[in-house]
């Protein structure tokens, strides 16, 4: 007897949001990435289209986080003081689709450095690379406001992904990225409704939602990443029911998340049992961003080379799966 997978059908769909410029279009990117555009859960191929695969980006710093794991410092020794000459050998060597430049070195605590300087970093980047870039900035509104207004004019015309903007600060940036043409992150703290209001916000100011990619904050694994994947699926199971202040493709970070735990980065001299740093920060990093595809991350933003490896390799292997079923 023949067995039919029962489908179901959803009345929405994800938003399609390009990041991105070419020449053609004012900027200087030899590609564009889109992001988005599914009518059924994360690789339900046989139940709806997904004309987009996820997409993997690379972080650059303009200053070394000081939990930056010791093992994958070794492997970016040469270049990770040089944002620029770093993200050509994430996009080169390692196959970055994206870049994204943390600019954690202008918040007051952690070195202050001047909006001009922040623009010079992500000059440099857009120098070094073709691909897409997201600029990553912190929650220190009053400095953050001021580098992205200098970074999005430094910018104007590349469309940029502008990393982040949330309740509390939002019209600043988001004006920025409006008038030099650039799209933007926005973040909540792991709540759907919070989440929605955002996204009204954002509407209210007529900003495109085509232009708007959601970040709802994600954990990492054995950090809570089970509520998290619960309101990343909340989400996705909104958005495609009708819902279009959630229909919108979600960005998440297991790269960060990942090489800040303990568990990652110990030395293997305080825990011998756990194995070497390099290969468990690896596999921490996959496991979390396995887990976070599955509930529907469009955009995720690595730190291990191999993590980023593997998890490529696997949407690829997925996403031509659909041609065999």
């Amino acid at each position: 007897m023949a067995f039919e997978i029962p489908k179901q059908t959803n009345a929405g769909k994800i938003i399609e949001v390009t990041i991105g410029a070419t020449g053609e279009a004012g900027g200087t990117r030899a590609n564009t990435v889109t992001i988005g555009g599914s009518t059924s859960l994360p690789f339900h191929f046989f139940e709806g289209d997904h004309p987009h695969r996820p997409v993997v980006a690379m972080e650059v710093f303009d200053k070394v986080p000081p939990k930056y794991p010791d093992s994958l410092t070794d492997r970016f020794r040469d270049v990770i003081e040089t944002p620029g000459d770093m993200a050509k050998k994430c996009v080169e060597e390692f196959g970055a689709e994206l870049i994204s430049v943390s600019l954690e070195g202008t918040h007051p605590e952690k070195g202050d450095r001047t909006a001009a300087e922040a623009a010079d970093t992500v000059r440099a980047v857009l120098e070094s690379v073709s691909v897409p870039v997201i600029i990553t900035g912190h929650s220190h509104f009053e400095k953050i406001n001021e580098v992205m207004k200098k970074v999005c004019e430094a910018a104007a015309g590349e469309n940029c992904l502008i990393n982040y903007v949330e309740t509390d600060n939002y019209k600043t940036i988001a004006a920025a990225c409006m008038a030099y043409g650039h799209t933007v992150v926005a973040q909540s703290p792991i709540d759907v409704n919070l989440a929605k209001q955002l996204n009204i916000l954002l509407s209210d100011m007529e900003f495109p939602r085509e232009r708007i990619v959601m970040d709802p904050l994600t954990s990492t694994l054995g950090y809570g990443i089970e509520y998290t994947y619960s309101i990343m699926e909340r989400i996705r199971n909104d958005g495609l029911a009708g819902d279009e202040m959630l229909a919108l493709p979600m960005l998440v970070n297991p790269g960060s998340e990942s090489m800040r735990v303990k568990e990652a980065r110990a030395p293997e001299k305080d825990y011998p049992e756990w194995g070497a740093p390099d290969l468990r920060g690896a596999y921490w990093e996959i496991s979390t961003a396995m887990s976070l595809l599955a509930a529907g991350a469009d955009l995720l933003v690595m730190h291990h080379p191999e993590a980023l490896r593997v998890v490529r390799k696997s949407i690829i292997e997925m996403c031509e799966s659909k041609e065999r079923v």
